[in-house]
């Protein structure tokens, strides 16, 4: 007989003062397969998540202490822990209380009394959005799609890990590029006058952003009112390696590094590439900084991106 797989639909946090109300839960998402973590007031709660974190919470709206409410609205304002959903359990039915609970980034409301059958039905939907959500995260981290999300203040709300090193790679900029962070100069200025356009001429903008960057980006709204999503190539013009090597005074094989360094490929990425070892790549490194009389990769890159640019 094989062993029975414990917890298998997930982790569920109940967040409720009343011993009834948790002995019910309890029991019905224990025997739906669900483990189940308890919490009797929202400062428990959020000391709890702190050590194990929830697929999805279970929130009563009236507590001792802090209420339902501003358990959530805390919650969210951890980025580590915003992602959790939350659904509301209350006996409250008046407008501006569900308002209020959407407002602090609840998801949905089970009203009170407890209807098992409805919370599972309830619990099954939201986990299977957020696993959806997770998974298409997950498959744009792991992925070369360059992509970030600003706002009307140019400021990054959101960006891939692509986007991130090509941004890093390729633009001088002082520290490594951040969401809550504006875009690097000149993009910005970029960004900026083509928002403006938009909202003065109230159509999409589709002009791009290139420059001697090895780069273009493609800027268009999103969904999301006071968003715009920002799409990053590569260029297509092949290095000269030949005449680079001359130019700069580099070995071919210290051009043919830095090209793929451009490309957002870390010094171990590089070495599987060209065969060599990350610490051969780091040794050659050490020479082109020499030979540039910089200090960064990103300032090595910038170099041989405007000799590229210019020849």
């Amino acid at each position: 007989m094989e062993p029975e797989i414990p917890y298998a639909n997930g982790t569920v946090m109940i967040v409720d003062d009343t011993p009834g109300n948790l002995a019910l839960l309890s029991d019905t998402l224990s025997e739906a397969g669900y483990r189940v973590l308890v919490a009797t007031d929202g400062l428990a709660a959020l000391e709890q998540i702190d050590y194990l974190k929830p697929d999805i919470i279970l929130m009563d709206v009236l507590m001792p202490g802090i209420d339902g409410f501003e358990t959530c609205r805390r919650l969210k304002a951890n980025p580590l822990n915003a992602d959790i959903p939350v659904l509301f359990m209350t006996g409250l039915s008046e407008l501006d209380n569900l308002l209020r609970g959407f407002n602090e980034g609840g998801l949905d409301y089970i009203i009170k009394p407890i209807r098992p059958p409805e919370v599972l039905a309830r619990i099954d939907v939201h986990l299977g959005l957020a696993r959806d959500k997770q998974r298409a995260e997950n498959a744009l981290s792991h992925s070369a799609f360059s992509a970030l999300v600003i706002n009307t203040s140019g400021c990054i709300t959101w960006l891939t890990p692509a986007a991130k090193t090509l941004l890093d790679e390729t633009m001088q900029h002082p520290t490594s590029i951040a969401i809550s962070e504006q875009l690097p100069e000149p993009i910005l200025t970029w960004a900026k006058q083509r928002i403006q356009s938009t909202a003065t001429t109230d159509k999409d903008s589709t002009d791009d952003y290139r420059a001697n960057t090895g780069f273009s980006i493609r800027m268009a709204p999103c969904q999301s009112a006071g968003e715009y999503l920002l799409l990053l190539k590569k260029g297509s013009r092949e290095w000269n390696l030949e005449s680079l090597k001359d130019s700069l005074g580099l070995t071919f094989r210290e051009v043919e590094i830095l090209m793929w360094i451009s490309r957002g490929k870390t010094n171990k990425e590089v070495g599987l590439i060209l065969e060599s070892s990350h610490r051969t790549v780091n040794k050659h490194l050490e020479h082109i900084f020499e030979k540039l009389g910089v200090a960064t990769r990103a300032a090595a890159v910038a170099i041989v991106l405007q000799r590229a640019g210019s020849g």
